[in-house]
């Protein structure tokens, strides 16, 4: 399928993978076989988070190649990379053109090169956004997105199979980081009823799946349901946003060398835990609350349980999950109690203006706290 899809655009590709996941996987070198025999390609590896540096070298290296299409097969930093290469090739100008926060404010235009997007693992859902994520990590560090409705990925192809050499503990980052997606969706504050049935059917293969795929990592059923979440969840944030997992998630990742996964899967239980108990004392007749309550339903398949039981249930099982997924704390990566402050001070972007509830410094910092 690929194979046809690309040369639909011609026959010169920009082939974008993770450093080393695609060479070591089976199922990608045979991939890579049949493309060379079909396609004049140039190879762009990704290690890390993709940086505006990589993106750059990328654009500089081949914008005078001419390439027909964009490949990007990997993990959530193959596809986002792919998506700003693709964006920037016919151009050849820097993403800090255009890299919102950071970058010189100019409005993208387009064109962009077509752009084919093939997950290999589950849990941004990145191939079905309009957004690039790129960051610098350190002490001056961001994480910020270059954005467009032209970097949407032409075709996308969602197979399983190349998600079974995904390793258990990275499975269970990104599926927690789906899980993160879903539900800080479904309860935000710009949800709609498009969003909510898109979650509610994520969330009831998250339920299903996640604990088989990691557990199992050859069970294709596990493995599929996944990746149906997955890509769900990249539509669900990307039309109703996210909450204050996502809004710390900012900073932590550009302050320090902590996967996207692992951040969401550490902090899931203590935001959740916090977003309740803000709207408990604050606004009780907050509808998200019953959305928690459905959620608590869903996962313990307890349509009759009473809304305070179902968010009670709803937070045991997110804590039993990060303790059984082995989420590491923050303090594993670096983060100290010095830290709090400009962690929270740099929690206020996007994600966090659509949090349930708005919630105070002293909250936010009880999040990272809790988890130190």
């Amino acid at each position: 399928m690929l194979t046809e899809l690309a040369g639909r655009f011609g026959k010169k590709m920009v082939l974008v993978t993770g450093d080393s996941s695609f060479d070591s996987s089976g199922r990608c070198q045979q991939l890579w076989q049949e493309l060379s025999r079909n396609f004049e390609i140039r190879r762009v590896r990704v290690s890390g988070e993709p940086s505006p540096q990589l993106v750059d070298k990328a654009v500089a290296e081949h914008h005078n190649f001419s390439a027909d299409c964009v490949v990007a097969i990997g993990g959530g930093s193959a596809v986002d990379a792919g998506k700003a290469i693709a964006g920037l090739l016919p151009g050849g100008e820097s993403v800090m053109e255009y890299l919102e926060g950071v970058g010189k404010g100019k409005a993208y235009a387009g064109p962009s090169t077509p752009l084919i997007a093939i997950p290999t693992t589950a849990g941004t859902g990145g191939e079905t956004s309009r957004n690039a994520v790129l960051s610098v990590v350190g002490e001056k560090g961001f994480k910020k997105s270059f954005r467009h409705e032209a970097l949407v990925a032409r075709y996308i192809i969602l197979d399983p199979e190349l998600t079974l050499d995904c390793p258990a503990e990275l499975t269970a980052a990104c599926g927690m980081d789906a899980l993160t997606q879903l539900l800080e969706s479904y309860v935000s504050s710009a949800a709609n009823p498009m969003t909510d049935a898109l979650a509610i059917s994520g969330l009831e293969r998250v339920r299903d799946s996640l604990l088989t795929a990691v557990e199992d990592g050859d069970d294709i059923n596990a493995r599929t349901g996944m990746l149906y979440a997955s890509s769900l969840s990249g539509l669900t944030l990307a039309n109703a946003g996210l909450g204050s997992v996502h809004g710390l998630a900012s900073p932590l990742g550009a302050l320090f060398p902590i996967p996207h996964g692992v951040v969401c899967g550490t902090l899931l239980f203590e935001a959740t835990q916090i977003n309740i108990t803000a709207m408990y004392q604050r606004v009780p007749d907050h509808p998200s609350l019953e959305k928690y309550a459905d959620a608590g339903r869903l996962f313990t398949r307890q349509a009759s349980l009473d809304s305070y039981a179902a968010r009670e249930a709803l937070l045991g099982i997110l804590q039993a999950w990060s303790g059984r997924l082995m989420m590491p704390r923050l303090s594993r990566f670096g983060v100290s109690e010095e830290d709090i402050d400009r962690i929270v001070a740099g929690s206020r972007g996007n994600s966090m203006q659509t949090n349930p509830v708005r919630l105070t410094d002293q909250e936010i910092a009880g999040i990272v706290r809790r988890r130190l």
